[in-house]
């Protein structure tokens, strides 16, 4: 969120710097209300002194045995009048906070201008595509064949974009979360969190979902809470309204959920499969910093998450986005893209992302430096990572010519030694 002294100094810079990320803000009618602020700010500072040099000349009058009657009548109006203003000032800075809620965060000088995907910019690669004697199949088609995902009896249950594994395919969903859970223990440093999969508004709120998207999430109406879209809403909540030492920072957390997002419109061959789905597992990675290491937490949290993509040999690219493909919150992203063979192309599979102070100012996250004022901290998050989309990857590029799929290395302790997904009989 922005502040609006900030946005009250700033807002012609402010409003050039977001350029196509803020084409539906309001921005006339924001300096109008800022302009009004303005004003009544004035005018309830000069009611206020006239208060004051009011109450001076009753209790003035009052020690000399005079008469105050007049004098305090006049208070009265004047107090009145001062009470109408500072409400018509709530009012009025009420509906720019809600204005300024919807505003994005603003991009980080580094971040490459562009208006779509097509202008993001490709840092590197790791390892190579597969090769196949025949055109690989679709994970939707292997996994049914393999008797490990069942789309039609999800779609039963609950309705379309809903998926079930069942057998190896559940086991292989529990596999990933274990071992990226662990490498990120091990191996990163990250503590382990388990967070409520509902929250109220104002996490919603602190994390940037909240106004903007929420025809985007799933809201249980009678209690006002929603189902997370990602473990980063409760995560990063988990200090809100609280100052932190700075010796406690860095914090780097790391969750394992389910996630719930509305998947509206069509996508292609997304519609199909498991790339877009209402409810996924994910491992989120966290980050408390102090602003003059964002930007090294950032790399290093990015890092994590490709290390799961080399541990299980799967093809990659690393993404930077453009201005105009910018997550709402985000300050600056890196999208790590897995290859897809089906679609021989690369697919998102997770974002990492600092928000600088955008997320801290709205859920009011600050550290106490040594010997300092507390200042607002830099939070940051990003998938380690999304597992629906890691089973997708596994599937497609692990695929034989047979129908089978080969287990990863790095994933058969957790399958008690099992090698190889093979197509089940005939009944």
């Amino acid at each position: 969120m922005h502040d609006l002294r900030t946005l009250r100094d700033q807002l012609d810079t402010i409003r050039q710097q977001l350029g196509v990320r803020a084409a539906d803000v309001p921005w006339d009618e924001l300096e109008k209300l800022l302009q009004n602020r303005r004003e009544l700010i004035a005018q309830v500072d000069a009611i206020r002194h006239q208060v004051k040099t009011g109450s001076d000349e009753v209790a003035q009058l009052k020690r000399n045995n005079q008469l105050a009657d007049t004098a305090m009548a006049n208070m009265r109006a004047i107090g009145d009048h001062l009470k109408s203003q500072e409400e018509h000032l709530r009012s009025v800075e009420k509906e720019l906070e809600g204005l300024a809620l919807r505003i994005p965060n603003i991009p980080h000088e580094s971040v490459p201008p562009g208006t779509d995907p097509a202008h993001n910019q490709e840092i590197r690669r790791w390892g190579h595509p597969p090769e196949f004697s025949v055109s690989p199949k679709p994970h939707w088609e292997l996994g049914e064949a393999l008797g490990i995902l069942d789309f039609d009896r999800a779609s039963k249950i609950a309705g379309a974009r809903f998926a079930l594994s069942l057998g190896i395919g559940a086991g292989l969903e529990r596999a990933l979360a274990n071992f990226m859970v662990e490498l990120h223990l091990q191996e990163h440093g990250y503590t382990e969190i388990l967070p409520p999969f509902l929250v109220n508004r104002a996490t919603m709120t602190g994390t940037g979902q909240l106004p903007k998207f929420e025809s985007d999430l799933f809201h249980l109406q009678d209690d006002d809470y929603f189902l997370i879209p990602t473990a980063e809403v409760p995560v990063t909540n988990l200090y809100r309204d609280e100052i932190l030492p700075e010796t406690a920072l860095p914090i780097r957390y790391v969750a394992s959920t389910p996630c719930f997002r509305r998947e509206a419109g069509s996508y292609g061959q997304d519609t199909r499969g498991l790339i877009r789905v209402h409810q996924f597992n994910k491992v989120e990675l966290v980050v408390f910093t102090r602003p003059e290491d964002s930007y090294d937490e950032l790399a290093r949290l990015t890092q994590a998450a490709e290390v799961i993509l080399q541990r299980l040999d799967l093809h990659y690219r690393v993404v930077t986005l453009c201005t105009g493909d910018l997550g709402f919150a985000a300050a600056k992203t890196y999208d790590l893209e897995v290859w897809i063979p089906s679609q021989q192309t690369y697919r998102e599979i997770s974002s990492c992302s600092n928000f600088e102070t955008f997320q801290a100012r709205r859920a009011n996250l600050r550290y106490r430096p040594k010997n300092g004022k507390p200042n607002y901290l830099h939070t940051l998050n990003g998938s380690g990572v999304a597992i629906g989309r890691t089973l997708v990857a596994i599937l497609e590029n692990y695929q034989q010519a047979d129908g089978s799929v080969i287990i990863p290395q790095a994933l058969r302790p957790y399958l008690h030694g099992l090698e190889k997904i093979t197509v089940p009989p005939p009944n």
